[in-house]
């Protein structure tokens, strides 16, 4: 079944038949008008997540506007305004229920080419590792943060890192009762290429710019203060309750949860005026692989990388690539809801 009469089905379903006896050639209209839209990489194919979305959109469009013939103003580009890469589900009590990271699709008008930034949580549940890894496979090429020597591979299973930094995730995996991202991303995919500074890249930038752990983390602990201040982190006594709690891992994943939700804020507070080797630099690094991969023709491109680098990293592919943002889908990555 051509995907047209697909979405004409689909449509019939959603909305009331009497409408569709009143004008049956706008339903095959608003079906073009959907195809356009949805079918992000343009290859007259919808896969999973492509469906998923002209889903949730049908089942909100049950007005006769929706079946409008398209304009030409209806034909370009929907842009979002202002993307989000993190964000904090709550229930009706404001109480925390679920952590989740986005999927940001970036392109240009009439290019079948696009870039998907994909937020990543170092530490999560294992069905948000199982979604990213099937979501991955629909790239062409999955560009991944990770700052070691070029040609190393993550070792299946992720290894024991020495990085005090690897250390402290995989510690905050026991305590919060979650998956390490080494452990669970599929990092041998052939479509994986590493898109981060060496070791020595990473050294000499932070040599240059007078940078130092020390200092990174004294800007973090300033930025958590300033939040406390504001009310909008965790309290210590919130973390010292969460300690003693008897579902622990749930209430200090709570807590936490709650500082991720300023994470641009964050982002500009660790950087300083002039960015730094953590963010500006790897970014840019991160880019110059995107640029060569595009070169080369590849037209479905995923960029895996910690949310709190997307912000800059999305006004780098505005600015520099003229490509713009136009969807949005998210992904649980903790799941704090108390347990039945």
């Amino acid at each position: 079944m051509p995907y047209k009469h697909l979405f004409a089905c689909l449509l019939a379903t959603f909305l009331p038949f009497p409408l569709l006896a009143q004008n049956p050639a706008a339903v095959d209209s608003a079906a073009d008008e959907l195809l356009r839209e949805f079918d992000r990489d343009a290859d007259g194919k919808l896969n999973r997540s492509e469906l998923k979305a002209a889903l949730a959109s049908l089942a909100a469009s049950t007005t006769p506007d929706a079946l409008a013939p398209a304009t030409s103003a209806d034909q370009t580009l929907r842009v979002l305004k202002a993307p989000k890469f993190i964000r904090v589900q709550r229930d009706k009590r404001d109480r925390p229920i679920s952590l989740e990271t986005s999927v940001v699709t970036y392109r240009k008008q009439d290019s079948k080419m696009h870039v998907d930034l994909i937020g990543a949580v170092h530490v999560g549940d294992q069905s948000y590792y199982d979604e990213l890894n099937r979501r991955f496979r629909d790239y062409d090429v999955l560009l991944y943060e990770l700052v070691a020597p070029e040609g190393v591979r993550v070792p299946k299973g992720g290894g024991k890192s020495q990085h005090p930094v690897g250390q402290m995730q995989q510690g905050m995996k026991s305590m919060l009762e979650l998956e390490y991202q080494l452990e669970k991303i599929d990092y041998h995919a052939k479509n994986f290429v590493h898109a981060d500074m060496t070791p020595e890249e990473f050294s000499k930038s932070m040599k240059d710019r007078n940078e130092s752990f020390l200092q990174i983390m004294f800007r973090m602990m300033g930025q958590a203060s300033a939040q406390q201040s504001k009310g909008k982190g965790p309290s210590d006594f919130d973390m010292l309750f969460a300690l003693f709690a008897k579902d622990r891992a749930r209430r200090l994943k709570q807590a936490m949860a709650v500082q991720f939700e300023d994470i641009e804020g964050q982002m500009k507070a660790l950087q300083g005026p002039d960015g730094s080797t953590l963010i500006t630099e790897r970014n840019k690094k991160a880019l110059a692989v995107l640029k060569k991969q595009i070169d080369g023709g590849k037209k479905k491109i995923g960029i895996f990388y910690g949310a709190g680098h997307f912000p800059d990293m999305s006004k780098r592919l505005t600015d520099d690539f003229g490509l713009s943002p136009v969807n949005e889908e998210w992904v649980r990555a903790w799941n704090m809801e108390k347990k039945k």
